[in-house]
């Protein structure tokens, strides 16, 4: 995965995706490109938990 194509998933700015992963803006400005398989999980994980819709509570 590139970089920009992560940052895209994330929000569209590095901003986004720091805060979207829980780490720095500088951390994000230092990904290698293309980002290695350790991040690209990262970024993935960080995309399915932000388009997770809530669960219906139950009925009591």
């Amino acid at each position: 995965m590139k970089k920009t194509e992560a940052i895209e998933r994330l929000g569209g700015s590095i901003s986004s995706t720091a805060k979207a992963i829980g780490i720095s803006y500088q951390a994000v400005k230092k990904w290698p490109d293309p980002l290695s398989r350790r991040i690209a999980d990262r970024v993935l994980a960080a995309e399915a938990r932000a388009n997770r819709t809530p669960k219906e509570p139950a009925n009591v």
